[in-house]
């Protein structure tokens, strides 16, 4: 089923069940108010939940036209944001542009933080920053929605708390990372509000694209209506997505509603090369971070700016039959004028 919360002027939104085009919705609040509700009483409320989307499913119950534009973010706030980094090609990338080696534990133990989960923006709310030398980057991500994970549950006890799962752009301002790693202690400033796709699917909604670990399809990124980025989200995955919640777990249980990302995707070309643009036939990347990687290996520096005022990303994910699942994240770069 498809799980979408609509703006009803309150935080936390109402939830709706979405049809599987995307065009119509059903109100499911008598079942459960929010989808943060749903995820805490998910064995008693899931069900009820398919049964209101096979109902919606013959036309069975009252619709409403379905509008990306007044979702939130499915979960518009959680308990727990932890973002990891699966994909370890992007990792080397971007720590080879601030001059950084990759140790080799990165590729046996995941890279994780924990981001800001109080204020998640609308995928389809504009990035509103101040200014645009904080380096203002898109990061294209697949997310899950876990019900609770105990402290030390393994990978194969992670799997089966996955509920969920939905699209990120995990905004990054680059030119501010640098500065505040270096006081080792970690991201804050350089990792603003997220962002998460109209609507969050259960995992049978993938179909064969998903194995219990990851989602085999490639994830589409634009930048000013034109393709970045079409990096298979099931290739070149380190870790997959129980071996990052069983890592977020480790030293403590994830509550019900816990989102964890899997980080940039990122994909390496098929002759183990960084990865060629869309326009000269490769795979293209997920972030400008990466791009601007690349044009410093080959040409020895950064050409690329990251995004401007005015710019818009794009960021959906397609079945083979080209249908979106997801619905789109578009966002707007705006400049931040202050409060009143």
């Amino acid at each position: 089923m498809k799980l979408a919360t609509l703006d009803n002027g309150t935080r936390d939104g109402r939830l709706v069940v979405v049809s599987r085009d995307l065009t119509h919705c059903t109100d499911a609040t008598a079942i459960a108010p929010t989808l943060q509700a749903a995820l805490d009483d998910w064995e008693h409320v899931a069900p009820k939940l398919e049964a209101l989307a096979e109902s919606l499913s013959h036309d069975a119950v009252p619709t409403e036209r379905f509008h990306e534009h007044d979702a939130l973010s499915p979960l518009p706030r959680a308990y727990q944001w932890a973002d990891g980094s699966a994909y370890v090609n992007h990792v080397e990338l971007v720590r080879k542009a601030r001059g950084a080696e990759l140790p080799e534990s990165f590729w046996s133990d995941p890279l994780m933080y924990q981001g800001g989960s109080d204020a998640f923006l609308a995928p389809r709310a504009p990035i509103v920053m101040a200014d645009e030398a904080w380096g203002i980057d898109m990061e294209g991500e697949v997310a899950v929605i876990t019900g609770d994970v105990p402290m030390g549950a393994t990978p194969a006890q992670a799997k089966d708390t996955i509920r969920l799962v939905m699209l990120v752009n995990d905004v990054s301002l680059r030119g501010l990372i640098p500065g505040e790693l270096a006081k080792g202690f970690g991201f804050f400033h350089s990792k603003p509000s997220s962002a998460f796709s109209p609507v969050a699917v259960t995992p049978d909604e993938l179909g064969d694209a998903w194995d219990g670990g990851k989602v085999t399809l490639p994830l589409c990124v634009d930048l000013n209506g034109k393709p970045l980025g079409r990096a298979n989200a099931g290739v070149d995955m380190t870790f997959e997505f129980p071996d990052i919640v069983a890592h977020a777990a480790k030293t403590r249980p994830l509550g019900a509603g816990a989102i964890v990302g899997s980080g940039t995707v990122s994909n390496k070309d098929a002759d183990g090369s960084p990865g060629k643009p869309v326009a000269d036939g490769g795979l293209g990347y997920s972030c400008l971070a990466e791009v601007r990687m690349i044009e410093t290996i080959l040409e020895g520096e950064a050409k690329t700016p990251f995004m401007r005022f005015g710019d818009t990303v794009r960021i959906e994910m397609k079945d083979a039959e080209g249908h979106s699942i997801f619905g789109a994240i578009e966002q707007t770069v705006e400049k931040y004028e202050g409060t009143d």
